[in-house]
């Protein structure tokens, strides 16, 4: 018999449950279905935490004083055992959203539910730059998830969105992040978290579902070169080298409870404490571990680790139950928000959502537009693209992605509600004649004969490389960026003997070395269509036929393959060192050549930029005494004091001069004055535009000087650069000078 399991077979065995005072029997045998479903058992009725009229807190309180300790520590795993005696029937927190309802621990799909809306993987989605469309998401996934909690197929709780900065090509959960650009990576999880939560009623106070963004902080290192993300340590900053984020109270209690306010639950990643204890040694027992991260600001565990450890770091004295209270309060308060405690759900707000919701066609169609909007074209030579479904009266389509279904949704997701192949969707529209080239992505033997005889004869070529989940993917790093095996001779030897357009179209997450394919003249025309969802096939058909203009622009820098050899994964420094040949990562601060650039993307139209109201001064106003006032400083402390009403605004006309209605992104970047190793650029805002030709519109952009125009320097903390700033939209710059001034009674 293992030794590890001896502990726990001796708690179960000596000891004794202490019932308190307060206990109410409810059930004896029963397994209840729905927590205080009053309307099958009358007891209920005097348990304050069934009592919808009280608060949350108040709630939460009697249900706490009401358990056990044992009952309060099965509360604290994703797989929570219930307590019949109060009503209360078993929860598992663990499910996924991250692009959809997807099949997790706790959903499942059925005869009764067999699939749900699969949006494109996050990757493509913040390609949109569209905040509308992140948000538009959020609720129909939280709708569809309503749906299918009615029937009894899912949670309440589920753990999306990815917000990790997309810092290395080569991560293989890059896909499931928006982008490498904090900007945007934080308006992206704002939007698509409100899409989630928010309910129809308009009630702040509750929940439709509840999100949970993660990972976190450095989480961005799956399986590279032997080198897993278990054990591995992101040096980041000297505040947190070394430190399991489980373990650590200054990020857990600190920055999350304490900076930000989290009025929610902090849940650990799967196996990350039995990892902490096993595999990076950094407790000596699982009692210290479970201590250590109750007692850091850890609420919740996925896994069974704390419930297997936790009465025994009790009994030792390492951890004590005020804490287990404190969680498991919190954990509470979060399943009141969202109803779980309020009996039948199908007597509250979404009582009367169930399958006829799910997949509905209007969804169907969304999911074809996010998908269209997110797209990006990346080369056009000649404006070879759009193709003419009246003149192309054949089409070559060959690729081992070219009748992608699967494929198409990425990671971390569910059943779709059906598919639409890249094949599929083109064939709407014009007849083809389809070879895959190769077996599989990885490509080791192309049958490159078979797929130029059929290039050769036809009137346009598209073809549909890239990868997949084999190689990409959670656990699965990349070790170059290039395309695999034989793609890339493939392409090239297609594009020789075609008579006409050469369109390639590359599905994958993460970017790809296609300098190639951007020199050779034969080939016409690039597309990226990330892992694009269910309708994603008939999307690449709307784009190539020109039935919607693409929009789409590119969420992170696709670098070179020479990147690869320069930057180890392991290294976590973003800023480039001269000294080291090190390049720097992402477009803000990468000093190197690109493929393509962070924020490129062509339409089938062209846009004007006119500036229409912009400072070219803005004064920080500083008290008297300040050191900067009688010394020359190169930047402040961004202070909350002095950043109070420092914003001002930027007014933008854009105009659509090409003979296409089209849609068109409007980013807003700074160049900052080079201090602190400052960022090249940064992007302040972004907004979605959708014109006529000649047609006009406006945008503003608001700008908080504190809020966008700061960095972090070398120490990490925030700073405002004194200096002049180049604001870009375009090809069109604007001069900003940030300056001081003695703040007296009166300024503005």
């Amino acid at each position: 018999m293992a030794p590890a399991k001896y502990p726990l077979l001796l708690f179960l065995i000596c000891f004794t449950i202490t019932i308190p005072s307060n206990f109410i029997p409810v059930f004896s045998e029963n397994k209840p279905i729905f927590a205080c479903d009053i309307s099958k058992n009358r007891g209920l009725r005097s348990l304050k935490f069934c009592d919808q009229s009280l608060d949350v807190k108040t709630r939460v309180a009697d249900l706490v004083s009401r358990l056990t300790l044992e009952e309060k520590i099965g509360w604290m795993s994703s797989t929570s055992k219930g307590t019949s005696r109060l009503g209360i029937p078993d929860y598992q927190w663990w499910s996924e959203a991250l692009h959809g309802v997807a099949g997790s621990p706790g959903t499942r799909f059925s005869s009764l539910v067999p699939g749900a809306t699969s949006f494109p993987q996050t990757i493509l989605t913040a390609a949109t730059f569209n905040i509308l469309t992140f948000e538009a998401i959020g609720k129909v996934v939280s709708t569809e998830a309503r749906d299918m909690y009615n029937v009894g197929l899912t949670g309440l709780t589920f753990w999306a969105p990815n917000v990790n900065i997309f810092r290395d090509p080569r991560w293989g959960r890059g896909q499931e992040t928006p982008g490498e650009d904090p900007a945007l990576s934080s308006l992206y999880a704002t939007a698509y978290v409100r899409g989630l939560q928010q309910r129809d009623d308009g009630d702040i106070n509750r929940l439709k579902v509840a999100a949970c963004c993660k990972h976190y902080t450095a989480y961005d290192l799956d399986f590279w070169k032997g080198i897993e993300r278990y054990n591995f340590n992101a040096v980041v900053l000297n505040q947190v080298n070394g430190k399991p984020t489980c373990g650590d109270p200054d990020l857990l209690s600190g920055v999350i409870r304490g900076q930000w306010n989290l009025n929610g639950y902090i849940v650990s990643d799967c196996d990350s404490l039995e990892k902490m204890f096993s595999s990076q040694h950094y407790t000596k027992t699982p009692e210290e571990t479970a201590a250590l991260a109750v007692n850091s600001g850890m609420d919740l565990n996925c896994d069974h680790f704390i419930s297997s450890n936790a009465l025994a770091a009790v009994h030792r004295g390492l951890l004590n139950e005020t804490s287990i209270n404190r969680a498991i309060s919190n954990n509470f308060a979060t399943m009141m928000r969202l109803g779980f405690f309020d009996g039948d759900p199908s007597k509250q707000l979404y009582g009367n959502l169930g399958p006829k919701d799910i997949c509905t066609e209007e969804n169907q169609e969304f999911a074809r537009e996010v998908a269209r909007q997110g797209i990006v074209l990346l080369k056009n030579s000649e404006n070879s693209l759009p193709l003419s479904p009246t003149a192309i009266k054949t089409l070559a389509v060959i690729g081992p992605n070219a009748n992608a279904t699967e494929t198409m949704i990425g990671n971390y997701a569910g059943t779709p509600c059906r598919y639409t192949s890249p094949l599929e969707g083109l064939t709407e529209s014009v007849p083809t004649i389809y070879d895959p080239g190769c077996i599989n992505v990885f490509c080791k033997a192309a049958r490159i004969d078979d797929a130029k005889r059929i290039a050769a004869s036809e009137d346009a070529v598209v073809l549909f490389m890239g990868s997949d989940q084999s190689i990409e993917r959670e656990t699965v790093d990349r070790v170059d960026i290039t395309l695999s095996g034989q793609q890339q001779l493939l392409v090239s030897e297609v594009a020789k003997v075609s008579k006409g357009p050469v369109i390639l179209v590359i599905m994958s997450g993460g970017g790809m070395d296609v300098q190639f394919a951007k020199d050779d003249p034969k080939i016409t025309s690039i597309l990226w269509v990330g892992f694009p969802g269910e309708a994603g096939g008939a999307a690449i058909s709307d784009i190539i036929f020109g039935y919607r203009s693409p929009s789409g622009t590119l969420p992170m820098t696709w670098y070179p393959q020479s990147y690869t050899k320069q930057v180890e994964m392991t290294n976590m420094n973003m800023r480039a060192d001269p000294k080291t040949g090190y390049p720097g990562r992402t477009y803000r601060f990468y000093k190197g050549p690109t493929v393509f650039p962070f924020g490129h993307g062509l339409t089938y139209s062209e846009f004007s930029h006119n500036l229409v109201d912009a400072p070219k001064l803005v004064s920080v106003l500083l008290e008297e005494g300040h050191v900067c006032l009688s010394s020359k400083c190169k930047s402040i402390d961004a202070l909350e004091e002095t950043c109070k009403n420092l914003a001002f605004d930027i007014h933008l006309r854009v105009k659509n001069v090409g003979k296409m209605r089209a849609s068109h992104t409007v980013l807003l970047f700074s160049s900052p004055p080079q201090v602190h190793n400052s960022p090249q650029k940064q992007l302040l805002g972004f907004e979605k535009l959708h014109l006529m030709p000649e047609e006009e519109g406006m945008v503003r952009f608001n700008v908080h000087v504190c809020k966008h125009l700061s960095l972090v320097d070398e120490n990490g903390h925030r700073k405002i650069a004194l200096g002049q700033y180049v604001l870009r939209v375009g090809s069109l710059t604007h001069f900003l000078n940030v300056g001081i001034r003695l703040y007296y009674h009166g300024n503005k």
